[in-house]
């Protein structure tokens, strides 16, 4: 097995990422290599792996260096290390507030369930195959730790719509906090599966459409307005596509919390958002230069 490595500048590796998956749909593996690259990194056998002038011509200027080397026949082994179990905290209660909101314990099947955990934890299994999101990356943290915020200031009952679902965690997340209906989108007809496997497997309803943003109208959500939109919009993808819903949204949710930005980001993804909407932003998180924010009417 040949393990084939990309590293790229930071403030262009989400361009390249969103190219690098166009020729390598079943993902990447992501590792940031000190302060101002990224290495993205492909595993395959000989002739199952992107050419050098495909990678060149997708990379272009960003690029520092590209690498092969063999990997172990443990490889499969290594990467399933690789997905670690993470713990979502509950936001603290505001004064005065009866209404418990759980912490979240992300694992994937292979780990051991949390064993002496309390009640106030929901433990969600996930497992990727080939889809984003084990809820182990900065961006899927974020959203979390987001979606968490938002269960506490209001109860979470209304409709939700998640976009770019990847393998479900965070509609997974939502139906558990109590969010229903819950619809998660996918390009990729490998989350759109992986999503509704993991949906099965942690015992919750949640419906898994494949979806084109740049060429679909979001489905409608809202009871008995047939333009209306989810009330709440969760999205965990890269600029280009988080532009793209802020130009084509039809109505503005009540809550939009938007991750996979990079943290210089953020504020062009707010000023499109209040350019279309007027919507503002409520509450920003970031991690390892990544972040999230969640936005709202004023």
């Amino acid at each position: 097995m040949i393990r084939l490595a990309v590293r790229v500048r930071r403030e262009q590796a989400e361009l390249v990422l969103a190219e690098l998956l166009e020729l390598v749909p079943a993902g990447v593996e992501e590792v940031q290599v000190g302060e101002e690259t990224i290495e993205y990194a492909v595993y395959g056998a000989p002739g199952e792996l992107p050419s050098l002038p495909d990678l060149n011509a997708v990379v272009g200027d960003a690029l520092v260096e590209i690498s092969t080397s063999h990997t172990a026949d443990d490889w499969q082994e290594r990467w399933k290390r690789f997905h670690r179990p993470v713990l979502i905290e509950a936001p603290p209660p505001p004064p005065g507030a009866d209404r418990d909101v759980p912490a979240l314990f992300v694992r994937p099947p292979w780990e051991a369930p949390s064993a002496g955990r309390d009640a106030g934890v929901q433990e969600i299994v996930i497992d990727p195959g080939q889809a984003f999101g084990t809820g182990a990356h900065a961006s899927t943290r974020l959203c979390l730790e987001l979606l968490l915020a938002l269960a506490r200031l209001e109860p979470p009952a209304g409709p939700l719509l998640d976009i770019g679902t990847g393998s479900g965690v965070l509609a997974i997340a939502a139906a558990r906090l109590g969010f229903t209906p819950v619809l998660g989108l996918d390009h990729e007809r490998e989350s759109v599966e992986a999503a509704r496997e993991n949906s099965a497997a942690n015992g919750v309803s949640i419906e898994v459409r494949r979806f084109d943003l740049r060429s679909e109208t979001l489905p409608s959500m809202g009871a008995g307005n047939a333009r209306s939109q989810s009330t709440v919009v969760v999205a965990n993808l890269l600029r280009p596509l988080l532009l793209e819903l802020a130009r084509t949204m039809p109505v503005a949710p009540t809550h939009l919390l938007l991750g996979g930005l990079l943290s210089e980001e953020v504020q062009e993804l707010t000023a499109a958002s209040a350019r279309r909407f007027g919507l503002r932003p409520r509450e920003e998180r970031h991690s390892a230069g990544w972040a999230a924010v969640w936005l709202s009417p004023p």
